[in-house]
């Protein structure tokens, strides 16, 4: 193992009972999974959520509780010698999403592609359905065991969590 790559992830879910997941095409792979990212160095593990969320979305977020540390071996899905450590908080936006909300996974406009065909990746988010949502929505082998966690939470539980009313 060379590397050991913090990723940190956040499970907002609106007032619709909608849980918000990221669409991403990257180096020719399509993933849906929860908003996040990379913690960079000298940053905090919530910082490093708020920062990401800003960036993808321009989305102000609080940071809610704790929900979940990966507790098993996972590797990196693009780099064999680099271990992934995901964090997973519970996040509340504090102000209307800017960012374009898609109704179909995958539904890239002209400038997504156009990044893609310059970055090699490009994004774009979408709410799921409560009802719809689980383990089977996400593509990351981690955000499946949160997926699938957060499905066996009760509501109330939830809503203390991120301080949503729903």
């Amino acid at each position: 193992m060379e590397i050991l790559t913090v990723r940190v992830y956040g499970l907002l879910v609106n007032e619709s009972n909608e849980v918000l997941v990221s669409d991403e095409y990257i180096r020719g792979s399509y993933f849906t999974k929860f908003p996040g990212g990379g913690l960079e160095i000298g940053e905090g593990t919530r910082d490093c959520l708020k920062r990401e969320f800003k960036e993808e979305m321009d989305l102000n977020v609080a940071i809610g509780d704790h929900l979940y540390t990966t507790d098993f071996y996972q590797p990196s899905a693009f780099r064999p010698n680099q271990q992934i450590l995901s964090i997973y908080y519970f996040a509340r936006a504090l102000e209307p999403i800017k960012a374009p909300i898609r109704k179909k996974a995958f539904a890239f406009d002209a400038q997504q592609l156009a990044a893609y065909a310059e970055k090699g990746e490009t994004e774009t988010f979408r709410f799921i359905k409560w009802e719809e949502f689980s383990g089977e929505t996400v593509t990351l082998p981690i955000d499946k065991i949160v997926a699938n966690m957060v499905r066996r939470m009760d509501k109330q539980d939830i809503r203390r969590r991120t301080q949503l009313n729903f």
